[in-house]
């Protein structure tokens, strides 16, 4: 069996003591692969460096998250797309809009989000979209023609069943994680309905750390147990799941992964 985690701040200080344990216990759930979302200008080298040092297993994304978006986000981004130049990266990401706490710069969550939009256009590279009370901003922007062709997933997927058919209908990914265990999540309905085809499977680790481990750190290896929650939903096998979630996430991010 094979698992990816297509979404994981393995780099965050959480894990700064025992990082080789948290990859270790990943290998041990037959997580072998890991994408590894950037943040802002800071977590840039972090994220390098663990990406350089798990060369085989962890692959690194660029861009700006939206709650990073002040003022000087034109600044931020031109600093950060020569990157782009000097680095290999699988994704652009992550960035979107998210209007949950503070919608003081929403415009320049817009713009930003447009601009690394266009980067994915120039060097041929999907996107993982963050968003959070902003669904329908983000389908507004996507369905802009200037940005047609685009590969998407929508980063811990937050919308209903029929955002999801429309979503999927035009070809962008879904990237569940451990919400999906929630009781009153509603994400289960979701992942029910949809096909597998069109999924991710992600931990967004440290954080929203699945059941039975809510509470406590997140971390790559629990990308078995969302898949096996899946599983139980959808009453399909576990190696259905892995497979086709792994096919996936292989064919989006056109991972170069071997031993399969």
């Amino acid at each position: 069996m094979l698992l990816i985690d297509t979404h994981t701040h393995l780099y965050a200080e959480e894990f700064s003591t025992d990082i080789q344990e948290v990859i270790d216990r990943a290998f041990a759930a037959d997580v072998k692969y890991m994408v590894i979302p950037n943040v802002d200008n800071t977590s840039i080298l972090p994220m390098l460096d663990l990406s350089k040092k798990y060369s085989d297993n962890c692959f690194p994304t660029i861009g700006l998250h939206p709650e990073s978006v002040k003022q000087d986000y034109k600044s931020e981004l031109e600093s950060m797309k020569p990157w782009l130049d000097k680095e290999k990266f699988v994704a652009i990401g992550e960035i979107g809009i998210d209007l949950y706490w503070d919608k003081t710069f929403v415009n320049e969550q817009k713009e930003a989000f447009k601009s690394q939009l266009l980067w994915a256009k120039e060097y041929d590279l999907p996107v993982i979209i963050h968003s959070r009370n902003a669904l329908n901003e983000i389908i507004q922007i996507l369905n802009d023609k200037t940005f047609n062709g685009i590969k998407a997933v929508f980063h811990c997927f937050p919308g209903s069943i029929e955002q999801a058919i429309y979503l999927t209908n035009k070809g962008y990914m879904l990237g569940i994680g451990g919400v999906v265990t929630f009781k009153n999540s509603g994400l289960a309905k979701v992942v029910k309905e949809i096909p597998l085809e069109y999924i991710l499977l992600e931990t967004d680790a440290p954080y929203l750390t699945p059941v039975p481990y809510r509470g406590k750190r997140n971390e790559s290896a629990y990308i078995r147990n969302i898949a096996e929650f899946i599983a139980q939903l959808r009453n399909c096998s576990l190696d259905e799941v892995a497979e086709t979630t792994t096919k996936n996430a292989m064919s989006f991010f056109k991972l170069p992964v071997y031993n399969l």
